[in-house]
C-alpha cells in the first residue's frame, strides 16, 4: 500500500473497517477497544505511515507534567551541563504540553551527596511524573530506584546502565564497548609498543562511577586479547590536590620508564593531561572521555591524542522526550537506547556539536 503524508483519521478508519470514534481510540489509547480492532487499525497506520499530529493530541491532555532530573553538579562547558542543555531543550519543545522539569543536582564525587539529593527528589511537595537520574553510584541509584518503584514513579537512566533495576529505559553508550574502544585508540597510537598508565582520577576515595568501573572492564578485556608482556601501571589521582598527583605521576614515570601511553576513564582527563603539558611530554599517547573545554584545549596542543565522546545532550534530551510521551501519550520506548560512542580527534572534534547531535535523532 503506497504511503500518502495527507492520510487522514477518516480513511484509517474505511480502510480498517472500523469507525472514526474508534482510531481514536487506539491512537490515544484510552476507552474500550476489541483486541481485533486495534490490530487491524495498527496495522493500516504501519501500512500507510501514518504519524499522529503530536500537537493536535497534546491538546485533549490538559495535564501538567512533572519531571524531576537528578544529576551532578556542574559548570559551563562541563559533561553535565551538556546534560542539563540536552534537558532543557526537551523541555522547552514540550512546553506547551505542560511538562515542567526540575533539576536537582548532587557533588559526582559523593555518594552521600547522591543520596541526599536522592531524599529531597523523594520529599518534593509536587507530583513526580517521572524522573531522570544520573546513575554514578550504583547500589544508591538501585536504592532510589526501590523507592520510585514502590510509588509507580516511572524512571530513565543516563550516563550508564543498570540492568538489574527497573528502569523505563536507558538512554547512553555501552560503557564496556566504551572501554574497549578507548584500549583499540591507545594501543594503535601507541603502535603497540610500550606499558600503559591508568589513572583512576577521583576525589579522595571515592572511587569509580558506575561508568568507570565498565570503562575500566571493557579496557582490560581488550588488552587482555592483545599483547602478553604488556604491563598496566595504575595511579590513584584525586581531584583538587595537583601536590599529590605530581608526586604520585613523577614515581610513576621514575620507576617505570617504559610508560609510552595513558588512560583515564571519565572527564577529568585533563588532570593527566596538563601534567604531561607541564613536562612537556608529548611522547605519552593519552586517551580521554568527553569533550570538554580543557580536555579540548590539549587535544589541540598534542598531549591528548583521542577523546572518546557519547552525546550527553542526546541523553538527556531523549530521557526527558520519553518520560513525557508516556504520561502524555501512554507510549512506552524500547528499553535499551544505546547511542554512537564517538572518536574525536585534533581534526574533527570541532565538526561535533550539541546542535547537531539533536538533530540526529
Amino acid at each position: 500500500m503506497q504511503k500518502n503524508k495527507n492520510i487522514r483519521l477518516t480513511d484509517i478508519a474505511r480502510l480498517a473497517n472500523v469507525s472514526v470514534g474508534t482510531v481514536d481510540r487506539v491512537i490515544h489509547n484510552r476507552g474500550r477497544v476489541s483486541e481485533e480492532n486495534i490490530r487491524r487499525v495498527k496495522e493500516i497506520m504501519e501500512q500507510v505511515g501514518y504519524k499522529p499530529n503530536l500537537i493536535a493530541r497534546s491538546l485533549a491532555v490538559k495535564k501538567p507534567c512533572h519531571l524531576v532530573a537528578l544529576i551532578p553538579n556542574f559548570r559551563a562547558g562541563d559533561y553535565w551541563s551538556a546534560m542539563d542543555y540536552g534537558i532543557r531543550r526537551a523541555e522547552e519543545e514540550l512546553e506547551s504540553y505542560g511538562v515542567k522539569v526540575t533539576v536537582l543536582t548532587f557533588d559526582q564525587y559523593s555518594e552521600s551527596s547522591f543520596e541526599e539529593a536522592a531524599s529531597r527528589l523523594l520529599n518534593l511537595p509536587e507530583t513526580i511524573d517521572g524522573v531522570v537520574v544520573g546513575t554514578l553510584f550504583k547500589e544508591a541509584v538501585i536504592r532510589l530506584s526501590a523507592s520510585l518503584d514502590e510509588r509507580d514513579i516511572p524512571y530513565v537512566y543516563v550516563d550508564s546502565d543498570i540492568e538489574e533495576a527497573h528502569r523505563l529505559a536507558y538512554y547512553g553508550t555501552d560503557s564496556v564497548a566504551g572501554g574497549e574502544i578507548g584500549a583499540r585508540m591507545l594501543l594503535a597510537s601507541m603502535a603497540f609498543q610500550g606499558d600503559i598508565l591508568v589513572a583512576r582520577i577521583q576525589h579522595g576515595k571515592s572511587g569509580l562511577s558506575t561508568q568507570g568501573e565498565k570503562r575500566y572492564l571493557g579496557f582490560r578485556r581488550y588488552l587482555d586479547g592483545q599483547r602478553e608482556n604488556l604491563q598496566l601501571v595504575e595511579v590513584e589521582l584525586w581531584m583538587g590536590d595537583k601536590a599529590h598527583n605530581e608526586q604520585v605521576l613523577d614515581e610513576a614515570f621514575r620507576n617505570h620508564p617504559g610508560i609510552r601511553g595513558a588512560v583515564t576513564f571519565n572527564s577529568s582527563c585533563y588532570i593527566l593531561g596538563e601534567y604531561l603539558e607541564k613536562q612537556e611530554r608529548k611522547d605519552i599517547r593519552l586517551v580521554g572521555y568527553d569533550l570538554i573545554a580543557p580536555n579540548v584545549r590539549l587535544l589541540n596542543e598534542g598531549y591528548v591524542q583521542a577523546l572518546i565522546a557519547q552525546r550527553p545532550e542526546l541523553q538527556g534530551y531523549n530521557a526527558v522526550k520519553a518520560l513525557s510521551r508516556l504520561q502524555l501519550f501512554n507510549e512506552r520506548p524500547p528499553v535499551v537506547n544505546l547511542l554512537p560512542i564517538d572518536i574525536l580527534l585534533k581534526e574533527n572534534y570541532q565538526f561535533y556539536n550539541k546542535v547537531s547531535n539533536l538533530l540526529l535523532i
